[in-house]
């Protein structure tokens, strides 16, 4: 999972290893994407509260870039947001990187809120509400 996220975030992305690398790390729920036993993609969730309410927030999805334009990172979302769903969180938040609005509205999350800069990248906050 670090090395995944070391190589998309880090040096993919140029996102500081400090911010990469938070004090959510161990209270987090993190997923692994496996292809043929090896780890391709990994995401994370952890609860927070949002408009006094306690949310599942998605948080660092990467797919290796080899690995890309396969569905795993489609597959990634809907698992976290299963597992989340199983912990008794149906309504998500998450912050995208805006150019992939699009691809998170396709799961549900609606666009809240102007887009703003994350680790020097534009992100848009996302909530799916059921």
């Amino acid at each position: 999972m670090r090395e995944i996220r070391t190589r998309v975030f880090v040096e993919e992305q140029n996102c500081p290893p400090e911010l990469e690398w938070d004090e959510h790390e161990k209270t987090s729920r993190h997923l692994i994407g496996l292809l043929d036993g090896e780890p391709v993609a990994a995401a994370r969730w952890r609860t927070v509260r949002h408009e006094e309410k306690l949310l599942a927030k998605l948080e660092r999805f990467a797919v290796l870039p080899e690995h890309r334009g396969k569905g795993y990172g489609r597959t990634l979302v809907a698992k976290a947001m299963e597992d989340a769903r199983r912990a008794g969180f149906s309504d998500c938040v998450l912050h995208a990187q805006q150019h992939l609005e699009a691809f998170y509205r396709s799961f549900g999350f609606e666009t809240v809120g102007e887009p703003f800069e994350e680790a020097g990248i534009p992100h848009i906050e996302m909530v799916r509400i059921r």
